[in-house]
């Protein structure tokens, strides 16, 4: 079985990359703003996903495309440690969780995936999180994993069992993020009571075992740092040392350290790349002194240099994983992306592996509840959107006094017609092959279990 994926805030795509991975997803809408990341998202996957969420024409495209699984990274700025932290009150970007929550309420997902920076549970002393929490489990009646309910309905939740962190899942960067996995009620009822109460923690699969895995053999001189500059981080981290303070640059694959890890690749770039600086001694002999265009002072002597596009690439899994095919690795951006762009795209995304991860736990776990069902049950749930809404409207009214073979025939009408602006009981008669009068009498049935309404027209609509 094949689950149909919409792609939100979607970046240049690696939450979907994750998921179809698993040869179990297959996207069908995409929305992003950023122009930079649109263009490297259409490269990548020859999709146009040129949509903006919070528009009124974006969320009827999403209500009228069928799909089972809501993936979005929503803005992480609002609540990150190195942004403003202004959360909710961030009208451009901390209240994207609102239309998403939208755009659930009226589509029905079976799974919604989200994901965020590990800030986000603690931010504005853990209500941000509460609320996000809350809205799923209450409001649109979601089972988060990781929450649970007492007798009284009453939630409870660590904050913290929601983190997982990219080093654990076969990728050597230190990058903790917040991972909210939620079933729908609707869709699994009591089957949801199988499912277990966390996520996965670990991979045991390995991409690459350290940061002395992904680096390019090859390094111009661009990358490596200016004496003067290397000085003036030299000088600040002593500063910061004199005050107590742990701050300033780090070389992550110092001579000494065994296996070294990467610190968080950041969107912000800039504290993110001197926060990874690489020490490469091959490469650093042939450039050491040489005066380069946009240097005030001579590359260094000490061999320090930042990470390259491409390094970040591997530590977010883009790069010599998500897009190999056999032996070829087919990633690569389109013509024209600056390096300070690709750099921002490799540090606002995720790690590609752990994606993965979360994607095969979901598809398990929905595989586990479908073997669980009864043959009508199963049958609804290859439907989605609107067919399923109208599908299961019949079900919970005729499940128990009709016949099965009636019942399927009211599914199959559904979705034979569920596009139609407009239906009219000779359709039913004939899709039937009955008289006109019991067309009459299926169509009375359909309205009075809210699955038909009298259209504008002569006709009638389905009402999901």
């Amino acid at each position: 079985m094949q689950y149909k994926t919409i792609d939100l805030c979607a970046g240049i795509g690696g939450i979907r990359r994750g998921f179809e991975i698993t040869e179990r997803y297959k996207n069908v809408c995409s929305a992003e703003i950023d122009e930079f990341a649109c263009k490297t998202y259409e490269h990548l996957f020859s999709e146009n996903p040129r949509n903006d969420i919070t528009s009124s024409d974006f969320k009827t495209l999403v209500k009228n495309t069928p799909y089972d699984v809501l993936l979005a990274g929503f803005p992480c700025q609002s609540f990150s440690s190195v942004g403003l932290r202004k959360g909710f009150e961030d009208k451009t970007k901390g209240t994207i969780f609102f239309e998403i929550k939208e755009i659930v309420k009226e589509t029905h997902p079976k799974v919604v995936f989200l994901e965020n920076v590990q800030n986000l549970v603690i931010h504005d002393k853990g209500q941000t999180f509460k609320t996000i929490i809350e809205t799923l489990e209450i409001e649109l009646d979601y089972h988060v994993i990781g929450v649970t309910r007492d007798k009284e309905g009453k939630i409870s939740y660590k904050p913290s069992s929601f983190i997982r962190n990219s080093k654990y899942f076969g990728i050597p960067q230190n990058r903790p993020r917040v991972f909210i996995v939620a079933f729908s009620r609707m869709h699994f009822g009591n089957h949801l009571s199988c499912l277990p109460d966390k996520l996965p923690e670990k991979s045991d699969k390995t991409i690459f075992e350290s940061v002395t895995d992904i680096l390019d053999s090859d390094v111009g001189e661009r990358y490596f740092l200016s004496s003067g500059y290397l000085k003036t981080l030299e000088d600040h981290i002593e500063r910061q040392k004199t005050k107590g303070y742990g701050f300033g640059y780090r070389i992550v694959n110092a001579p000494g350290v065994e296996k070294p890890i990467a610190s968080t690749l950041l969107a912000t770039g800039g504290s993110g790349r001197e926060r990874n600086l690489i020490y490469d001694e091959v490469n650093g002999r042939k450039h050491a002194g040489k005066n380069v265009k946009g240097k005030y002072s001579p590359v260094n002597s000490k061999n320090i240099r930042t990470m390259t596009p491409t390094e970040w690439g591997r530590l977010q899994g883009f790069i010599g994983y998500a897009f190999m095919k056999g032996k070829i690795d087919t990633f690569s951006f389109p013509e024209g992306i600056p390096n300070v762009q690709k750099y921002k795209q490799f540090g606002n995304s995720v790690t590609i592996p752990v994606i993965e991860t979360m994607a095969r736990f979901i598809t398990e776990q929905m595989d586990t509840m479908f073997g669980e069902m009864d043959e009508t049950s199963r049958r609804l749930q290859l439907m989605s959107g609107n067919e399923y809404l109208v599908c299961r409207k019949i079900y919970l009214n005729y499940g128990s006094s009709m016949r099965k073979e009636t019942l399927n025939g009211l599914f199959d009408f559904v979705e034979q017609y569920s596009g139609r602006e407009e239906i009219h009981t000779s359709d039913i008669s004939n899709f039937f092959g009955v008289t006109s009068a019991r067309g009459s009498q299926i169509v009375k049935q359909l309205c009075c279990c809210g699955c038909l309404k009298k259209s504008t027209g002569r006709g009638y609509v389905f009402l999901p």
